[in-house]
């Protein structure tokens, strides 16, 4: 890895498929980095074990999550890619900060309480604690900048917090991680029926997934909510044809955009030509993506060997962030 360059440290869950929302919320970030920074990129495989997956999906599921990310663009020679599970070291000091992490505060973390009200019938220790771990993934690289979403901005101060409460007990170890994304705006895909964003595990005819086939993406396309259109020159934008329009923006040709913006704002649109136009330009978008995922996943030993390269350089890094750790709480006695 390059010396002299900031640290960043992100993890992609390894349950579900990938979809349009995460490559241009998450991935098209991760693509910048990369050139930018030393990246370490895991997939968070402990972290699914909250909600007890099937023994036999889980491979198959890093595998699948790792071969999208790479055909969407993550270079396994510009960063380190690695399963959290083969660093050791992220559960030693996932212990250690669980002694400097209160009950209290776990507890009132709104993605806890939502996890409980949604399975009440499995609260375990992993789900309350999942912001310990999360601290232990990042600040295992001692990593200063972490690409996050709305969602998990209380999550990273808190690991701020543990950092913190960590430097202050024993001796400075830890950076206070923020959170970083390229400029201010992250982009928020909307889903296809116009409520709320796309998601991996809800409303899938209004996601479009990465792993679509070129039916599914102009079918999902077509059934977009849309109105009768505007009945005069210069109506403004219902919300939901925004989002279309949003949706064009991302994939289609600014002249298309441009060409169906003016036959809007002359109230001449036909929706139905739109989505026929948007359909197309996604496919074209997704199936390159979609393809080269299919032929990496069907290798399992570049996957393997992609994964044992990234935990060596990972160890490394996390060694001598735990030996630091170790000697500055007194746990060596040789």
């Amino acid at each position: 890895m390059a010396t002299g360059k900031e640290i960043v440290v992100s993890g992609i869950r390894s349950t579900g498929y990938l979809h349009l929302g995460n490559y241009f919320g998450a991935i098209r970030n991760f693509l910048r980095m990369q050139e930018d920074f030393n990246c370490y990129f895991f997939v968070a495989d402990w972290h699914s074990l909250t909600t007890h997956p099937d023994p036999k999906d889980l491979r198959g599921n890093v595998y699948r999550v790792l071969a999208e990310n790479i055909a969407s663009g993550l270079d396994p020679e510009k960063c380190v890619l690695y399963a959290q599970s083969d660093l050791p070291e992220i559960a030693e000091l996932y212990l250690l900060l669980n002694m400097l992490a209160y009950m209290g505060e776990l507890e009132k973390v709104p993605t806890f309480k939502d996890k409980v009200r949604l399975n009440p019938n499995n609260v375990n220790a992993g789900l309350l604690t999942y912001p310990v771990l999360m601290s232990a993934d990042i600040l295992i690289h001692r990593a200063v900048k972490v690409p996050v979403g709305k969602d998990q901005e209380q999550h990273l101060e808190m690991c701020r917090h543990y950092a913190q409460r960590f430097n202050s007990r024993y001796g400075e170890l830890f950076p206070e991680p923020v959170a970083f994304n390229y400029g201010d705006n992250l982009v928020k895909i909307p889903s296809l029926d116009g409520s709320g964003k796309m998601s991996k595990s809800e409303n899938e005819m209004s996601t479009l997934y990465l792993a679509d086939s070129d039916d599914q993406i102009r079918k999902k396309v077509m059934k977009a909510k849309t109105d009768s259109g505007p009945t005069e020159p210069g109506t403004p934008m219902p919300d939901y044809i925004e989002n279309l329009f949003l949706l064009m923006k991302l994939v289609s040709a600014p002249d298309t955009v441009k060409f169906f913006e003016g036959a809007y704002n002359g109230a001449s649109i036909r929706y139905g030509d739109m989505k026929k136009q948007m359909g197309e330009d996604m496919v074209n978008f997704i199936a390159p993506i979609r393809e080269k995922a299919k032929s990496i996943q069907e290798d399992s030993a570049y996957l393997q060997k992609v994964l044992k390269e990234g935990a060596e350089k990972a160890r490394e890094s996390a060694n001598k962030t735990i030996r630091e750790a170790r000697k500055l709480i007194g746990i060596h006695y040789y």
